[in-house]
């Protein structure tokens, strides 16, 4: 291979890197904007949209929102710190040719790592969100003991579909980087040395 070709190669990997970390920290922002939109709506001693006696949530419930949904903002403002550092390090910092910023040298470990971090911000950030929606439904529709099926069923949608959708994030982010591929992507790529 040409010193030509292996330049260019570098260059397509690192816009692929700089555009998942881009990607990254757009989601990561759409789920802050649901962790304050749940911290807007949480109100102590508020009484929920179901009518019938003791379906009210407690006080305590929403003080353990209050909690899940600052874990999560932790979660997902980490995540979202390691994949912007990254992004400048791939962008600014490492950059060899000035004229083409996206062309950067950076360690393929370093990446690696970075990346799995980030990740790991995001499926915890995904977690701690869905126990705060949870707590969330529970103080505007009522406790799960009153069998009101509003909240029966917005429960059962967030503890169904987050976590398939944690699960297909987790087995392509795993495929990515672990799969069967991954030898022949290091040999074709000239940072993993590095």
């Amino acid at each position: 291979m040409g010193s030509g070709d292996q330049d260019k190669r570098v260059g397509e990997t690192t816009n692929i890197h700089v555009t998942a970390l881009d990607g990254l920290v757009s989601v990561n922002s759409l789920f802050t904007i649901a962790v304050f939109l749940g911290l807007s709506l949480a109100n102590p001693g508020q009484k929920s949209l179901n009518r019938r006696a003791g379906c009210d949530a407690s006080a305590e419930a929403a003080r353990q929102l209050v909690l899940w949904e600052v874990l999560s903002f932790s979660a997902f403002l980490f995540s979202s710190l390691i994949a912007q550092g990254l992004k400048l390090s791939l962008v600014i910092i490492n950059s060899d040719d000035r004229d083409e910023p996206r062309h950067a040298a950076i360690g393929y470990r370093l990446l690696r790592a970075g990346l799995v971090l980030s990740a790991a911000g995001s499926f915890l950030g995904c977690a701690t969100l869905t126990i705060s929606m949870v707590l969330l439904v529970e103080i505007k529709l009522g406790v799960l003991s009153c069998r009101g099926w509003h909240s029966l069923v917005a429960i059962a949608a967030l503890v169904t579909l987050v976590p398939i959708g944690a699960l297909a994030y987790i087995s392509t982010f795993w495929h990515a980087f672990f799969g069967s591929k991954q030898g022949d992507a290091k040999s074709a790529n000239p940072l993993s040395n590095s």
